[in-house]
């Protein structure tokens, strides 16, 4: 299939990483996608076997550093990671476990005792983790945030309620955000805190049913007591731990696009070369056509912005904007190519005999999920105007 190329732009050992990435995508994990459940994941037998693969091939713990048994991979080496896997339904678009868990950047930032307790049990895979900040009234805006934490003569008492927190009701622990200092808020304000889930006072609520499939959960902290040592990092510094990451999420939500984009094209261009309607192909019509066209640009133009975004941060240079643009337009890009390519498969596209309904939930739940693209593009022309004097 025809695809544009940017391969001038890499070195050869990214060529060569993304080349070794899509063969195994293509031999071990395309082939598994029958296999994929209503919620999205793999049965945990095929699950384990593929994992165990990917660990044997070298692509396991790709962004935690080589002193813990990661690949250490830079943005740009992730942004090509992260788009090749997501050419696949049999990676879940949230949850990468296949190649190992899921870290981020508070758990690789504890020290001493803390990280001997949360951090090496969860390489290892010995416990696992949730991250609970989202709250009913707090959800794109941490400056709402309710949860407090108050200091006690043994360390903190957490009373509060987040939802639509994955992995809550299977997690050992949270990574819990509080607010330690009303008055400042999101600016300083706020402090992060490991919590045990079967610390008295913690109760997980009912499940969230989502039209991705998974379930997100509710937690309630009543008077819970947190150690003074699970203040993790300084106080009023939660959200500074979490920055960077930040950076990256929108660049792999702008990967996962351009990997889902490439896959519904790939099947489609296929497809309309074989679909026959009143006696002409669909490849045939104008109106298909241009579809096709206005889709390849869509895909070509965000990979554009997520290389460009991921190489700048590898180098160092500011690109918080750029960021939000790979963001915003790949899961707008996105979730419009995939909707056309669904439109083009007719009632198949409708069914589960393709993967083009899997891709299109999740496509459309990223245009709200970790930062609806209305208030990113707020947020993003507020920094413009204030940088041009206003």
């Amino acid at each position: 299939m025809f695809e544009t190329s940017l391969d001038h732009n890499l070195p050869e050992e990214l060529i060569l990483f993304r080349d070794n990435i899509r063969r195994f995508v293509d031999r071990e994990l395309v082939p598994l996608e029958r296999h994929v459940t209503i919620d999205g994941k793999l049965p945990p037998e095929h699950e384990a076997a593929v994992a165990e693969k990917a660990r044997a091939a070298g692509f396991w713990l790709m962004d935690v550093p080589t002193d813990l048994g990661g690949a250490d991979l830079g943005l740009s080496a992730l942004a090509i990671f992260w788009e090749e896997i997501a050419r696949t339904t049999s990676v879940s678009a949230r949850d990468h476990a296949i190649f190992g868990p899921t870290i981020g950047p508070i758990l690789l930032s504890l020290k001493g005792d803390l990280r001997e307790r949360y951090l090496l049990p969860v390489l290892r895979g010995e416990l696992k983790a949730c991250f609970a900040q989202t709250e009913p009234d707090a959800g794109s805006d941490p400056a709402s945030m309710r949860t407090r934490a108050i200091r006690t003569e043994r360390g903190w008492s957490i009373s509060g309620h987040k939802r639509y927190i994955t992995k809550a009701a299977t997690a050992d622990f949270a990574q819990v955000m509080a607010v330690t200092d009303p008055e400042r808020g999101a600016r300083g304000g706020i402090s992060c805190f490991i919590v045990d889930m079967k610390t008295p006072g913690v109760t997980i609520g009912p499940a969230e049913m989502t039209m991705m499939g998974d379930t997100p959960y509710e937690i309630f902290f009543d008077n819970v007591e947190v150690p003074a040592e699970n203040l993790v990092g300084a106080e009023g510094m939660g959200f500074a731990l979490a920055q960077n990451y930040i950076n990256h999420g929108r660049i792999r939500h702008g990967a996962h696009s351009c990997g889902a984009m490439a896959r519904c094209l790939e099947m489609t261009v296929a497809y309309v070369h074989q679909r026959k309607t009143f006696g002409e192909y669909l490849s045939d019509r104008q109106g298909v056509q241009w579809m096709l066209a206005d889709g390849f640009t869509a895909l070509h133009a965000t990979r554009l912005m997520v290389r460009d975004a991921a190489a700048k941060l590898d180098q160092g240079i500011e690109a918080r904007i750029e960021t939000f643009m790979a963001k915003i337009t790949g899961v707008e890009n996105g979730f419009k190519v995939i909707d056309d390519c669904l439109q083009l498969h007719g009632g198949m596209g409708l069914t589960r005999e393709t993967p083009l309904e899997r891709y299109w939930r999740d496509l459309r739940s990223f245009r709200i999920t970790e930062g609806p693209t209305e208030v990113l593009k707020t947020t993003m022309a507020r920094s413009i105007l204030k940088s041009a004097g206003r």
